[in-house]
């Protein structure tokens, strides 16, 4: 039985132990609960008042004792729903409250809007955000100046970049030192010549940020982000004071 989906409700593994435990046994005492998932008593109670909590399980008195019972599996999908609710909630307030009032309060720059990051992930980092940041600028669009020796490698954490950044409709421009670069839509390219001993860079201009790709040692990418609409605007007239020179 695949357990990540009740994780994802919020259940850790000792709630979810128990409540299939009481499953199995149907109305049981907090002693045979223990008994039957392997946990301590002491634990066993805390964590069925826990389930209770979450609706997944209620109690009842026998006698001087609480005889606790499973509801019905059916109520998970209410708990993930109401799980997403208030996930759906938060995350509005983050949109609508918290994230202005917290770029309020945020440094125009400081060592904060510089960001390293390494190895594959931190490449796919960079592609995921230049799509996410590209997408809900109304420009929709961003300048990319990359090396050919680069190139071999950008891809390998996010073969299906490219098909994203068309579906989402999202422009790129290229100036690309060294030949190569395949052609593709919503992308205009331009070159420069190089040698194949060039080293290997890659910068993506997406206002405010600006994106730098290096390889070291065995190829091991190691990413920059910097974080500052400055930096990006200097960044972008350099850009396109070449783009229409060559």
């Amino acid at each position: 039985m695949k357990l990540d989906s009740l994780r994802q409700l919020g259940l850790n593994d000792r709630e979810i132990n128990i409540y299939r435990a009481l499953l199995r046994l149907g109305p049981a005492s907090i002693r045979d609960v223990a008994a039957e998932s392997g946990v301590n008593r002491g634990s066993t109670y805390e964590t069925l008042k826990k389930l209770a909590g979450k609706g997944v399980v209620n109690y009842f008195p026998r006698g001087k004792r609480r005889v606790f019972q499973a509801e019905d599996p059916e109520q998970l999908l209410q708990l993930g729903e109401r799980r997403q609710q208030a996930l759906s909630l938060a995350m509005e307030q983050l949109r609508s409250e918290v994230i202005p009032e917290l770029k309020q309060t945020q440094a125009e720059f400081s060592p904060g809007n510089v960001r390293f990051y390494e190895g594959d992930d931190g490449v796919e980092f960079v592609l995921r955000d230049i799509l996410n940041s590209t997408a809900g600028d109304p420009q929709r669009g961003y300048a990319v100046i990359s090396t050919k020796t680069l190139r071999e490698h950008l891809y390998r954490p996010f073969p299906n970049f490219t098909r994203q950044r068309e579906s989402r409709g999202i422009q790129v421009r290229v100036i690309a030192v060294g030949e190569g670069g395949d052609e593709a839509e919503y992308a205009e390219r331009k070159w420069l010549p190089a040698s194949d001993t060039a080293d290997a860079s890659y910068i993506a201009i997406y206002p405010p940020k600006v994106a730098m790709i290096t390889l070291a040692d065995n190829d091991y990418p190691v990413v920059v982000i910097i974080d500052s609409a400055a930096i990006a605007s200097t960044q972008q007239i350099l850009f396109d004071t070449l783009w229409q020179l060559l």
